[in-house]
């Protein structure tokens, strides 16, 4: 199924309960057929008013420690295990996850990565796929507050740029 098809079917979603609380769904953004997937958690405020994944704080950092280490972000695909944002920004809820689970798991089939970037606990706990790397690193909102996260985040950036 066409990336296109698969983001309407995302913004239609009423699988769990986030729908509710939401103005958009998130479904991710970027190149079809690109070497990496980055995965985060859940759409946050900012990602909820434009449908755009990492445009909030964490997603300016992201952007900006990518462009540091030389990668482009039009070069990959962005995505979040949860499509909706969480009431609070919480973490998401195994039900939730449960949910949008196949979601991820249909991009990741389009876009066939050879890397898959997982920011935060919640997406390293995602099914793995044979015959794809994957790297788990910080999530960007932990890497810009806490400075030892924050060099472990631009080392394991810095690993995409020599995968490239």
């Amino acid at each position: 199924m066409a990336l296109k098809q698969l983001n309407e079917q995302i913004k239609k979603c009423r699988k769990c309960r986030l729908w509710q609380g939401a103005k958009n769904a998130v479904p991710g953004e970027g190149r079809l057929h690109a070497k990496f997937i980055l995965v985060g958690q859940n759409p946050g405020a900012e990602e909820d008013k434009t449908g755009k994944p990492f445009v909030g704080r964490s997603g300016k950092f992201l952007t900006a420690v990518l462009n540091k280490k030389g990668i482009r972000r039009g070069d990959l695909f962005i995505t979040s295990v949860v499509k909706h944002k969480t009431p609070g920004n919480r973490r998401p809820k195994p039900d939730e996850i449960k949910a949008c689970m196949p979601y991820l798991t249909r991009q990741i089939a389009a876009v066939k990565p050879e890397i898959i970037v997982l920011m935060g606990t919640v997406a390293w706990q995602i099914p793995r796929d044979e015959g794809v790397m994957y790297i788990e690193t910080y999530h960007p909102s932990a890497a810009m507050r806490f400075p030892k996260m924050r060099k472990k985040f631009e080392r394991d950036l810095s690993s995409l740029k020599e995968l490239l």
